[in-house]
């Protein structure tokens, strides 16, 4: 959860960015809250409404986070299971969430929007995913060490 909620705070990060440069018009998460169900936006005063897009998309982010948690181990291990990840959960929301919320992005064509979303929820999956740290410290590592249990030494990396 934690990883996925620090990945959903740098996809903002990421995205703002993509709106200052004009390839993101809308986000995802201010899209589906304005367009999807503004009831739940309605609902929150006006001057409160950025930041709980915000809180909204980091919250999604845990839980993306915490689901990738439930990947059988195996695949979770590989270092491309959290960028893959990062796409199907980018491919999920594009063909089956913005169109049965009716949001507006769905139904034009954005290539530049979707290449952003795209970057960034691969970038997502790299946060979520395997570090290269747990090739070091692992102790059931494939190398046949053991390590003894202890982390090597930060110069030792």
């Amino acid at each position: 959860m934690a990883r996925g909620a620090v990945a959903a705070m740098a996809m903002s990060g990421m995205r703002q960015f993509a709106v200052g440069v004009g390839a993101i018009e809308r986000t995802p998460p201010e899209a589906m809250l304005r367009e999807g169900v503004p009831a739940v936006l309605a609902a929150v005063p006006e001057h409160r409404r950025t930041a709980f897009i915000e809180l909204a998309h980091w919250c999604y982010g845990a839980a993306a986070g915490a689901a990738f948690g439930l990947v059988p181990r195996r695949i979770r291990h590989s270092r491309a299971a959290g960028p893959i990840y990062g796409v199907l959960s980018w491919g999920l929301f594009e063909v089956a969430l913005a169109p049965a919320l009716g949001l507006e992005h769905a139904r034009r064509a954005r290539p530049r929007e979707r290449l952003a979303l795209l970057i960034d929820h691969v970038f997502f999956g790299v946060v979520i995913g395997r570090t290269p740290e747990a090739d070091i410290s692992d102790p059931s590592a494939e190398d046949g060490e053991t390590g003894g249990g202890t982390r090597p030494h930060r110069h030792d990396r």
